[in-house]
């Protein structure tokens, strides 16, 4: 049994740093880009930008029907079956209704660029801009259905190179523009660089599953089941993107462009970086869940495992975030960023919230309960528009950092109190003991952020995330003969 605990906390390292090193590698270029992109654009351009993205991703995710979503599943089924004649048929089947949405989500992003440009500029008819962005949806769409059918394939390795090559394509097509047209190159590069993830994402795919235009004939009528089980994840999605735009929206109007930017790159720091430990829990753990979502027993203890090495991982770089924002922000954009360190520190709290409820997240869906799981989110995202538009009016850009964390409060009150009627979850005592320790860490330094000054803030600060760190190290070390396992590697 102890032989059994040991791998399968290994099992949930391994597979954690390969993905999250993944991620790591994709961000360490996008810091360089950041950087570059903040001087050259400033707050307001940045702002722009991320208006503009969020504008492309609500568009995408209101009109894939889920697909990139639900054909993962079924392509997997028949994957695993060895059925091969089976499977080149429904990739035909997901690529014919990837086109498809790709044609609604251009023709919606035209259709609606003049009621985007009302709500969401106080200044200026930008419904032009919004039109143009409908290539990008497009090809959102189609790489999201060549990306299915490369998971459902097990094909990682590429997935990871396309990542990594997407991230690079996104330096070298955006600095030069930005460097020489300003904002005005924002659209540009935002549809450059969703042609750049789709030319490698189509090589590879193509490579893997030919394309054929053979027996096309009711093709459609095939795929509505794949569509109807995507429906609520995609409403889901919609809720969540649609929130963004409206609190970017929110800002841009209530406040300015140089707010929203301050805002994104805040958000940016501590939920988008911090976000790299969670994307093993799509690749990996997710499956695991899968396979024992009938046993309770089973369940409570890989969602308790799964939360446990998610915890370790994420605490000392919390806490050492908080600490070394005042020098992090002015690295990684430039001096005028310098007003978002205080709500970027109190949104890193939420981040100890995300880790204790996104594991009991996906037991919904693990057990396919998709109406149960479109309640949660969309439950979450309504509380966190209202308390983002509350603590905004009363506390400023703070506010907007305050508004995340408490939104991740109610958050793991709801979704932890729903499994434990619902699905019988209960937190392990380990857990419990990690979360008071780690957590009570990353509140003192919380504290440290608010109340030292000078060299007693950098003492203090580095000491709570020495200790957070080494606490993690020693559980890490002794669980999952951590130690060993790196020092095997030098050996052979």
């Amino acid at each position: 049994m102890a032989k059994e605990t040991d791998e399968s906390y290994h099992h949930i390292l391994k597979y954690t740093g390969i993905f999250g090193g993944v991620q790591g590698l994709n961000i360490m270029l996008g810091l360089v880009r950041t950087k570059l992109i903040a001087l050259l654009l400033g707050p307001s351009g940045m702002g722009l930008s991320s208006l503009f993205n969020t504008t492309v991703g609500f568009v995408s995710q209101a009109t894939n029907l889920g697909v990139p979503f639900s054909a993962i599943r079924h392509i997997s089924e028949l994957y695993d079956q060895g059925d091969n004649e089976a499977l080149a048929h429904f990739v035909k089947v997901v690529r014919t209704w990837s086109v498809l949405t790709a044609l609604m989500g251009m023709l919606v992003c035209v259709l609606i660029g003049p009621l985007l440009s009302q709500t969401t500029f106080a200044w200026g008819n930008h419904s032009l801009h919004f039109m143009l962005l409908a290539p990008a949806v497009g090809m959102i769409a189609i790489t999201g259905g060549e990306t299915a059918i490369l998971k459902g394939m097990r094909s990682l390795g590429s997935i990871a190179l396309i990542q990594v090559f997407a991230a690079i394509a996104a330096v070298v097509i955006s600095i030069p523009i930005y460097f020489l047209f300003g904002e005005s190159g924002i659209v540009p590069v935002i549809v450059l660089m969703a042609l750049a993830t789709l030319l490698p994402t189509l090589r590879c795919s193509l490579r893997l599953m030919p394309f054929q235009c053979t027996g096309m004939r009711g093709i459609l009528g095939e795929g509505m089941e794949m569509v109807r089980l995507g429906v609520a994840f995609t409403l889901a999605a919609v809720f969540g993107s649609a929130s963004e735009m409206l609190i970017r929206s929110y800002l841009n109007v209530v406040g300015d462009l140089d707010v929203l930017g301050l805002y994104n790159a805040g958000y940016m720091l501590t939920i988008t970086y911090a976000g790299m430990v969670f994307t093993a829990m799509e690749t990996d753990y997710f499956p695991r869940l899968s396979g024992v979502q009938h046993d309770i027993e089973a369940t409570n203890l890989t969602v308790n495992r799964q939360m446990e090495v998610s915890l370790l991982l994420l605490s000392p770089m919390l806490a050492a975030l908080m600490i070394g924002l005042p020098i992090l922000i002015p690295l990684m954009f430039s001096s005028q960023f310098l007003p978002v360190v205080e709500m970027a520190q109190v949104a890193a709290l939420a981040m100890y919230l995300k880790v204790l409820t996104m594991p009991v997240a996906y037991i919904t869906l693990a057990r396919g309960y998709s109406l149960s799981f479109l309640f949660l989110e969309t439950s979450y995202f309504v509380v966190f528009v209202l308390l983002f538009v509350f603590c905004y009016e009363h506390w400023g850009l703070y506010g907007t950092g305050v508004a995340i964390t408490l939104a991740h409060v109610f958050e793991f009150l709801l979704v932890n109190g729903y499994a434990y009627k619902k699905y019988g979850y209960r937190f392990s005592a380990t857990v419990c003991g990690y979360a008071v320790v780690q957590v009570g860490i990353g509140l003192l330094a919380f504290i440290v952020t608010l109340t030292a000054e000078g060299l007693l803030y950098w003492v203090t600060g580095s000491l709570l995330a020495l200790v957070s760190l080494a606490l993690s190290w020693h559980i890490l070390r002794r669980k999952a003969h951590l130690w060993q396992a790196l020092t095997r590697h030098f050996r052979h």
